[in-house]
């Protein structure tokens, strides 16, 4: 059976989730994996407002639509940042308060929780989010930064998290870490190291997203099968690697959509992910959940793109098979 195909509303936030849901019915999307900001779902009135979780499940039905999974990633990422004035732009003034840095985490971290509440009220088991780190920005190291620096940032980590994905136990759901450059696991190494500081608690796996290993010259089905248990959730999203010899992977400090960049983000599809590879992995291991489309092309209009990758993921999710090819030529 197909797997589902859902699209995170992460970057359709300006639209009201009920004009959104419309158009995603209509372009004939599955359901939709809900960000957790502009009105698409607020976990403070999911927790207060009686009558409002079942309002939101009420529109998706209308629609024809299903929820998976919500997405705390703007929140989640103050958890464990150095909290400076970019941060403001991301949070609601409740969690912001008056900035300083110490209480906007634990206030994240409040919040964190209270969104495994909300998810377990809406009938999501999976929340995916980031959970921000104290020690990517100590990744160029210079002047240079001991592994005792570096496992203060884990203990940091787990010290943080711990409590929250206590929280996300008793209520059934699970934390889907989108593993990202920015994040406290960003590649394979870093994974397995951020699980080690939390005992690999079973409560907490991974959104796999192959958009943000491509251009760090990861192979990205590697990582599903290096964490077979811990893939609870997937993004489809795509980057390119667009290197001239004058620039370089890191960007040089150059927006996204310059073409002067050294990569950036495209429609799915459009980019160096290879979802072959990909989706054999995700055959290998079961993985039965949606495939949510997260669409960021600086470069094409995002309703075009949002169908044209319905249409990808569609054609490229083929089912595992439960036969060997020779299997007619063996011996019996």
């Amino acid at each position: 059976m197909p797997r589902p195909v859902t699209l995170f509303t992460g970057q359709w936030a300006d639209l009201p989730l009920s004009d959104l849901a419309a158009k995603v019915s209509e372009w004939g999307f599955d359901g939709l994996e809900l960000a957790c900001w502009g009105d698409h779902f607020e976990v403070d009135k999911a927790l207060e407002d009686d009558g409002y979780v079942q309002a939101k499940r009420d529109l998706l039905e209308q629609h024809g639509l299903s929820c998976f999974a919500i997405s705390t990633h703007l929140v989640g990422q103050c958890v464990c940042d150095p909290i400076d004035s970019r941060h403001e732009s991301i949070l609601p003034p409740r969690i912001w308060g008056d900035g300083d840095p110490e209480g906007v985490r634990q206030r994240a971290a409040e919040e964190v929780m209270n969104t495994a509440r909300a998810a377990k009220l809406l009938g999501v088991d999976v929340v995916n989010g980031f959970t921000g780190s104290s020690v990517w920005a100590k990744l160029y190291f210079f002047p240079p930064t001991s592994q005792a620096d570096i496992d203060a940032g884990y203990e940091d980590f787990a010290a943080r998290w711990l409590p929250i994905l206590g929280v996300f136990q008793e209520e059934g759901v699970k934390f889907g870490l989108e593993v990202h450059p920015t994040e406290i696991a960003y590649d394979l190494i870093t994974a397995e190291r951020a699980l080690d500081a939390i005992d690999n608690h079973p409560s907490f796996g991974f959104n796999f997203d192959p958009s943000h290993f491509v251009h760090q010259f990861i192979e990205p089905s590697t990582f599903i099968d290096e964490f077979p248990d811990k893939i609870v959730h997937v993004h489809v999203k795509d980057s390119r690697v667009q290197l001239d010899g004058r620039n370089s992977i890191l960007s040089s400090h150059l927006d996204f959509g310059d073409p002067r960049r050294g990569w950036d983000f495209v429609s799915p599809g459009h980019g160096d992910v290879d979802w072959d590879p990909i989706m054999r992995s995700l055959n290998r291991i079961r993985y039965a959940g949606p495939l949510s489309i997260e669409w960021e092309d600086s470069g094409m209009d995002r309703e075009w793109g949002a169908r044209e990758a319905l249409d990808l993921v569609r054609s490229h999710d083929f089912p595992a098979s439960n036969v060997a090819f020779d299997a007619a030529f063996a011996d019996e």
